[in-house]
């Protein structure tokens, strides 16, 4: 958007180019030449390895801490670099705007979806929730992907940072089970969407109207993703723009009417812990899930740090203004407070064109939700493919640059699980994710320990310690939401868990069988992980 013809002309046929050679690239054994077969154990096909791409100086690096146009590998056991390899210019379309908006939606959306927090528990714990919980959950995992994010620049994202640190099978794990809560996170926005518009449509309120409106509305935001990422980002910017306006309004309007009072009411022994705290941890969640589109930022190594910062400050802001002017404006009726209950108050407020600016603003931000979070999976499943953990045609580009299996795959995902409630759709993910973010606070101290040498564009500034203590409240928040779940809850997780700890065994026999092709993209740098594609000799053990 916003580029001339001629230009849009040339870096298509660069695009093409560069995907012609990504495919050459693609082969059935890790990069470089195979070295002569080893017995098993033996590290030295990939010593050999290593020893001949660090005879070439890596030209054009920059020093730990400075951004870098290439992707350098992970140290060797002697210290010594893995080398660089050049990053595709053509690919590398997200500038910092628009990866702030897309950090909005991949979070928040703004602040559609928190009103359950006040009926759940009240306007004062809802107040410090929104200003407790960035505290202990979005700033460390803020933190926890600029760091990893800029250290690892590619679509794999936290998948390559658990594989490199636990080895291929443990991402696998990390890449199913995120992939999942992000599907399932999408079903929620044409669920909320419809939901906004039932007010106006009764007809959308359940039936075959609502189904057929959720495969078209599915549909459209799929398109949007083939178009690729820069049509994405912008769109982000447009959407974010319009959901928040009316917010800002609806604050002004309710200067009047604020009783400062209404914000300290609350009652202890009337609290739905469990609903509370998935409401909280749903809306400030998901900072990582930009990690997955690393490989298409312009310059990630400062632009990913800086757009989380601001990212930050935008979402928690975007939460609390509309929260304050809420509950101190209006008399409480906790039974009111529910999905949906913003455009009710702007009626109050303002009238009800505010109410249907509202309900356009809730409609259009879920449609932004959608496709930020529609492209982080999609890519997920690309840089998986890469790495050589999902078949090879899950690395296939559209004519857009764009995952075009992935997006498929999504789509399917989202349709399927479209029929859910709004509180089992929140829960579901919620456990999910759950189990990913803890092994990414492993993954992440354990490159602390044993790759302390590894280049970190952006690097967090606490020592090893540090770093352990700031994980220590966001892994009991996490003990406490996995506590809180239903057991129907609890057992549906486990099982999707479950599902993926046989299913990366089940594709390895599919690979050595040679029923389907996996493949390692040679542009990519060693992670240290020595991933080679399944042979008759090699054990499917992880």
């Amino acid at each position: 958007m916003g580029e001339g013809e001629g230009e849009g002309d040339a870096q298509s046929e660069v695009l093409l180019a560069v995907l012609q050679d990504h495919q050459q690239g693609l082969t059935e054994t890790s990069p470089a030449s195979p070295p002569p077969p080893a017995e098993a154990g033996s590290d030295t096909g990939q010593g050999e390895k290593l020893a001949a791409q660090n005879t070439a100086p890596a030209a054009g690096t920059a020093p730990m801490g400075e951004c870098s146009t290439e992707y350098r590998g992970l140290p060797d056991a002697n210290g010594e670099d893995a080398g660089s390899v050049p990053v595709p210019a053509a690919l590398r379309k997200v500038s910092i705007v628009p990866l702030v908006f897309l950090i909005f939606y991949e979070v928040s959306g703004g602040p559609f979806g928190i009103e359950d927090s006040v009926g759940a528990a009240g306007p004062l714990l809802a107040i410090i929730g929104f200003l407790a919980l960035p505290v202990i959950w979005s700033i460390p995992e803020a933190l926890i992907t600029a760091e990893l994010g800029t250290m690892f620049p590619e679509n794999g994202g936290y998948v390559v940072w658990v594989a490199s640190a636990l080895g291929p099978y443990w991402g696998f794990q990390q890449g199913w089970v995120k992939w999942l809560s992000g599907v399932i996170d999408n079903t929620l926005y044409p669920v909320l969407f419809l939901d906004y518009l039932k007010s106006a449509v009764p007809a959308l309120g359940g039936g075959p109207p609502r189904a057929f409106a959720v495969l078209g509305l599915t549909a459209l935001l799929t398109l949007l993703n083939y178009r690729g990422l820069t049509v994405v980002g912008w769109v982000a910017i447009c959407l974010g723009v319009f959901s928040i306006l009316p917010f800002f309004v609806m604050g002004l309007i309710s200067l009047p009417r604020l009783r400062p009072a209404r914000w300290l009411v609350v009652d202890l022994h009337n609290v739905d812990w469990n609903l509370y705290l998935n409401t909280l941890f749903w809306n400030l969640n998901y900072w990582d899930s930009i990690s997955t589109l690393s490989g298409e930022v312009d310059n990630p190594g400062k632009t990913l740090p800086k757009a989380l910062f601001y990212a930050v400050i935008f979402v928690v802001v975007g939460y609390l203004y509309p929260l304050l002017a809420g509950t101190g404006a209006v008399p409480l009726d906790r039974g009111q407070w529910s999905d949906g209950y913003f455009s009710d108050l702007a009626k109050l407020l303002g009238g009800a064109w505010l109410m249907w600016w509202v309900q356009a603003a809730a409609a259009l931000s879920n449609m932004g939700m959608f496709v930020a979070e529609m492209s982080s999976d999609s890519y997920q499943l690309l840089g998986m493919a890469e790495r050589g953990m999902l078949p090879a045609f899950f690395a296939r580009r559209s004519r857009h640059g764009t995952p075009l299996v992935g997006i498929l795959f999504s789509a399917s995902g989202v349709l399927l699980l479209s029929s859910l409630s709004f509180q089992e759709i929140v829960a579901a993910e919620n456990f999910l994710y759950c189990f990913g973010m803890l092994l990414e606070f492993i993954a992440f101290v354990l490159l602390r320990v044993r790759r302390p040498d590894a280049p970190r564009p952006y690097r967090v500034p606490l020592g090893t310690a540090g770093c352990v203590e700031m994980l220590v409240p966001p892994t009991a928040l996490i003990v406490v939401v996995l506590a809180l779940s239903t057991l129907k809850v609890a057992l549906v997780s486990l099982g999707a868990v479950a599902i993926g700890l046989v299913l990366q065994p089940a594709l390895r026999f599919v690979e050595m069988k040679g029923l389907l092709r996996f493949a390692v993209n040679s542009d990519l740098p060693d992670i240290g992980v020595g991933r080679s594609p399944a042979s008759a000799e090699e054990p499917l053990a992880p």
